[in-house]
């Protein structure tokens, strides 16, 4: 299966339906399913993203791609 590639602005988004399916009382499994992803990728992306608006994932994203010489 062809990797999908998700933009850090996607991700924050599916991290934050995954938020409403928990708090409606479905199970971490469930809300997976629904959003389209693992559990294992949820929760990467639960450690890397959470918490975070899109303009701070987009500034970690830019400073991600830049590497100082040296």
């Amino acid at each position: 299966m062809p990797n999908k590639g998700y933009s850090p602005e996607q991700i924050i988004h599916k991290l934050r339906e995954a938020e409403v399916l928990l708090s409606q009382g479905n199970t971490i499994g469930l809300a997976c399913k629904k959003i389209g992803v693992s559990d294992f990728t949820y929760y990467r992306w639960r450690k890397e993203y959470g918490g975070m608006r899109v303009d701070q994932a987009r500034r970690i994203q830019g400073t991600g791609a830049r590497k100082t010489p040296g």
